[in-house]
């Protein structure tokens, strides 16, 4: 969700900037080619896929991993009720 934001912040900035930068359109293609050669496998399936099935890839495996939290804390909770309800019918 925070990644969102920020992506959507990045490209507000980038539309509002109207200001020429010939710095760096003169050494573009150096730059570029640097960045390809650098590029980690991470950033090139970013690139390659929709970002949108990235988001919705790391949503699945949040609440994946929140349902499993939950059940193991609810098995915990129902162990420890019965063990003390066993305990107090002894008593």
């Amino acid at each position: 969700m925070m990644l969102f934001f920020l992506s959507l912040i990045l490209l507000q900035v980038q539309d509002s900037s109207v200001v020429l930068d010939t710095l760096s359109q003169a050494y573009s293609d150096k730059w570029m080619a640097n960045s390809l050669e650098t590029e980690s496998f991470f950033a090139s399936f970013m690139s390659s896929n929709n970002l949108i099935f990235v988001v919705l890839g790391v949503t699945l495996i949040i609440w994946t991993v929140l349902i499993v939290y939950l059940t193991r804390i609810d098995k915990k909770l129902s162990m420890l009720e019965n063990h003390q309800n066993y305990s107090s019918d002894e008593a």
